[in-house]
């Protein structure tokens, strides 16, 4: 009689990681970015001229997709400081265009990394939870319900006074910057991270998303900045938060751009520079953001959002 053979234990798979999504998309965007060589016009001494470009759309969109607060946060203030020394004479409405053309690469990728991650999560340890993927996407279906109608309205019926309407959005940035930081390091410090939605906070997201769509128009950031921070300040997990602001920025920026293809806008050589860099960014961005951890990327993020608004509203001398 044959000995019996010892039982193996067995071991329950874990979801191995996965960049497959952002791989294929990327190659798709890859493929968009090449065709934009041939279809639009753009001066050769110009492209030549801006050469530090594509540095600035790697950085840019490290902190966007690792944040979720929209490359709008990072070119914004780049352009707006490059056509007061006079280096690259872009007017607002130029900015705001450029800024969607840049970011409908690196967001749009960056959104497909961390919707990759949302299908490949690792066990939870001490106070994280898992992403529920319902969540996901409820959170990403219900503001851009509301907010692209807003975006596209703004940008095609309303006239808004810039000038005010960047001092109180800036304003309200750095009050809900420093709320996130003083909330991570008191109240959030030793709390676990909340499971699953709230329906009082999906009711919050829906009242921010009018107007969040609105500012978007004006300044090519809003909705995705306010997602992310909100959803921050209420300690879910990373995935719900950065993802889902990155993909309602995506969606946005994309939307919103055709308007400025259509105006005549965009200063495709920004765009044609700028893009590259943008989507290596933004493909660095996921591991960045969880090698630093909720904490310390609720931190950074809250200071990145003070700093730059207060930047933005010096510039423009509010």
């Amino acid at each position: 009689m044959a000995a019996p053979q010892p039982r193996l234990n067995r071991v329950q798979p874990t979801l191995a990681h996965s960049s497959r999504l952002a791989l294929g998309g990327g190659a798709l965007l890859t493929l968009a970015y090449a065709m934009l060589w041939v279809v639009v016009s753009y001066q050769p001494e110009l492209v030549e001229a801006l050469w530090f470009l594509p540095g600035v759309g790697v950085v840019g969109a490290i902190i966007a997709n690792a944040s979720g607060t929209g490359g709008g946060v990072v070119f914004v203030p780049v352009f707006n400081a490059l056509r007061e020394l006079g280096t690259m004479a872009l007017d607002p409405l130029q900015v705001v265009a450029v800024s969607m053309g840049i970011q409908a690469f690196g967001m749009s990728l960056g959104s497909l990394r961390w919707t990759d991650r949302l299908y490949h999560q690792h066990e939870t340890a001490g106070l994280e939870a898992r992403t529920r993927v319902g969540d996901y996407w409820q959170v990403c279906f219900a503001v851009l319900v509301l907010s692209l109608p807003a975006m596209l309205a703004t940008q095609r019926l309303i006239a808004f006074d810039a000038q005010a309407v960047l001092l109180g959005y800036k304003s309200f940035s750095i009050l809900l910057g420093l709320a996130l930081i003083v909330a991570t390091w008191t109240v959030n410090r030793s709390a676990p991270e909340r499971p699953e939605l709230a329906r009082a906070d999906l009711v919050v997201l829906l009242l921010i998303a009018i107007p969040g769509g609105a500012i978007t128009a004006l300044f090519s950031v809003g909705i995705g900045e306010l997602v992310a921070f909100y959803l921050f300040l209420r300690h879910y997990p990373m995935v719900l938060c950065v993802g889902t602001a990155c993909v309602i920025s995506a969606v946005s920026c994309i939307s919103g751009l055709v308007w400025h293809v259509e105006a005549g806008t965009v200063q495709w050589e920004v765009v044609l520079l700028s893009a590259p860099g943008a989507m290596l960014g933004a493909f660095l961005a996921r591991p960045i953001a969880l090698w630093l951890g909720a904490r310390r990327l609720k931190t950074a993020g809250g200071a990145w959002i003070v700093l730059s608004a207060v930047y933005l509203l010096v510039l423009n001398r509010i």
